[in-house]
């Protein structure tokens, strides 16, 4: 209990502190066009309700009219002045229509719905902090409360027939669910839109990570993700692996450049990858060192094709500026033995690379 009460108050700080924005002319674009739609239905709604008004009632009101040039104000400056007074002006618009309109017909024709359209608008409003959003859903609720009291206590200016009131309250109910929806798909496109950039961000970082930049291979973390996940997936079947060296690269590098060094590990790595056939995956170990998995391959069914692989190294002709160069590879090859554990298969492929090594290179030892 203790644990879970911490646990809401450091929530509830950092809600409290979260950073935002200062205020801009330019607001962002989703919030732009769910406040001109909305500020467009209800130049629409001010219009129809002119006549509507005046066919439900013989009479005409000034206040549709005068709130139709404040919302058409408010949507030829939209995108003009900052995200404030954009919003502000907007906020007035509604608040003024719906207590006239409350204290005018009174509360069951709906025009308080209004009032939900702009608590959406402001809890989307990223320059607003946390505590201000709060403050200001406090104000609607207040304002939404004090007119449900003032018609308990006050009749309405004019009395609806039972014609005229489902006339206003469908027309009311149509406007704001128009009006709620199109905000809804605006501001939920929008997180959709931004979640897909992220996810597709991460992807790309991820790839990155676990792509050698050089050799465009992949590197020993995904591979060795491959190996575990082969293991649990298919623990009864065989598999090999082997270890890869460039022989003699050092002096590559010291006779050539670094920048010959990297030649030739591009080279070798297209040429493992051509040479493939999807009977392997092979990555970047490290350095100079390559790593081989042979999934359902025993030990002499990997070594007839590594063998194809270090031949094919073996007579390529590397040119490099005036040079041609002739490299060779030896490799060490381990077969899974279902006792031993991954990282025992790769030491066993790694000892017999030493092997070679030692033994004069440019061979397989499996």
């Amino acid at each position: 209990m203790y644990g879970y009460i911490r646990t809401l108050k450091t929530y509830i700080k950092e809600f409290f502190n979260q950073e935002t924005p200062k205020g801009s002319r330019t607001m962002p674009d989703y919030y732009r066009h769910a406040l001109a739609g909305s500020e467009a239905i209800l130049s629409i709604y001010f219009l129809m309700n002119l006549f509507l008004l005046h066919w439900g009632t013989g009479k005409w009101f000034i206040m549709p009219p005068a709130l139709l040039c404040g919302i058409l104000i408010c949507l030829a400056s939209n995108g003009r002045v900052n995200i404030f007074f954009s919003f502000y002006g907007f906020a007035a618009v509604i608040l003024c229509w719906t207590i006239w309109y409350i204290r005018t017909f009174g509360w069951e024709y709906g025009g308080q719905h209004f009032l939900v359209v702009l608590l959406l608008l402001q809890v989307f409003n990223i320059y607003e902090k946390p505590w201000k959003k709060m403050i200001n859903a406090m104000l609607l609720l207040c304002i939404r409360m004090c007119l449900f009291v003032y018609t308990i206590s006050h009749m309405p200016v004019i009395a609806l027939n039972q014609r005229e009131s489902i006339g206003f309250q469908m027309f009311n109910s149509l406007t704001f669910y128009v009006m709620l929806a199109f905000c809804f798909v605006i501001f939920s496109s929008n997180i959709q839109k931004e979640e897909l950039h992220l996810l597709l961000d991460n992807e790309k970082l991820q790839r990155q990570a676990d792509t050698d930049p050089l050799t465009k291979l992949p590197n020993r973390r995904p591979m060795m993700e491959r190996l575990q996940e082969y293991s649990v997936k298919y623990p009864k079947d065989i598999f090999s692996i082997g270890i890869a060296d460039i022989d003699h690269f050092k002096q590559v590098n010291d006779t050539y450049g670094h920048a010959c060094g990297d030649y030739v590990l591009q080279k070798i790595s297209e040429k493992f990858l051509s040479a493939s056939h999807g009977q392997y995956s092979v990555c970047r170990w490290g350095g100079e060192e390559f790593c081989f998995f042979l999934p359902g391959k025993n030990l002499d069914e990997a070594k007839d094709i590594l063998f194809d692989v270090h031949l094919a190294v073996g007579i390529m002709n590397l040119d490099y500026k005036e040079e041609t160069l002739h490299i060779t590879v030896t490799i060490g090859i381990a077969e899974n033995d279902f006792r031993s554990s991954l990282e025992e298969l790769l030491d066993e492929a790694d000892r017999k690379l030493y092997m070679g090594k030692i033994n004069g290179r440019n061979q397989i030892v499996a």
